[in-house]
């Protein structure tokens, strides 16, 4: 009977130990050609980089994470790969529960690394590849005033300096609206605090007064809430 009683402890210790929750997140990942690394399941704590899980990967590069989210939010991988040079080794992705798939290769570790499963990180990508566009367009912009072979008249100086302004205000209404728009996503918040928080406090506030109460309190709700309270004082 003592040895019954112990097995079924140790079985329910088992699955209690292995069961998920609804706020499980399983990463599987591939990173093709690595044969030896070790590989980092990073998060921001604060202002702090935190690792939350490590493995060796050794053989398929093939590596699997679980981890209990608080929130959704934006975690990173980081590859070490003992090659002394640390460019290209982290991928930043939009983190929530559930099973997220990440392909890559050792060599360009961010810049092939393909992300599914996550809906924040598709919103995330989407908005991310309209402010590229926009960034680009405005970089060329500032290149042009920054020419030291080029002579500009001063109206023409004033006509490249408009057009940069009026890029960068296009940005910012873009930036507002996406998170208007998309304000059943985490990625509303996280738009208004990550990048756009210099605007105008009345339109954090427009933001903020769309969002449902679950993404209200989630991390980057809260977070929205304090950059708010700051800039009114």
């Amino acid at each position: 009977m003592k040895r019954f009683l112990y097995s079924l402890g140790l079985l329910c210790l088992l699955i209690s130990c292995t069961s998920e929750t609804e706020n499980t997140m399983t990463i599987n990942g591939t990173i093709k050609g690595l044969k030896k690394g070790t590989l980092y399941l990073q998060h921001i704590n604060d202002t702090t980089l935190v690792t939350v899980d490590s493995l060796e990967i050794e053989g398929d590069g093939k590596f699997t994470f679980k981890t209990e989210l608080e929130s959704p939010e934006i975690f990173y991988l980081y590859l070490d790969k003992k090659d002394n040079n640390d460019i290209n080794d982290r991928i930043s992705f939009f983190a929530e529960p559930g099973l997220i798939n990440v392909s890559t290769h050792w060599n360009s570790f961010d810049t092939k690394a393909k992300i599914t499963g996550s809906k924040s990180q598709e919103k995330l990508e989407e908005f991310r590849k309209v402010m590229s566009d926009n960034n680009l367009r405005s970089l060329e912009l500032t290149q042009l005033i920054s020419n030291q072979n080029a002579t500009y008249s001063a109206e023409e100086l004033d006509s490249i300096a408009l057009l940069y302004n009026r890029k960068i205000q296009r940005s910012y209404v873009f930036a507002i609206n996406f998170a208007i728009n998309n304000k059943d996503s985490y990625i509303a918040p996280y738009i208004a605090v990550k990048e756009i928080p210099e605007v105008n406090v009345k339109y954090l506030d427009s933001i903020a007064s769309v969002l449902p109460t679950e993404v209200a309190n989630s991390k980057y709700g809260k977070e929205l809430s304090l950059l708010i309270e700051k800039s009114k004082e």
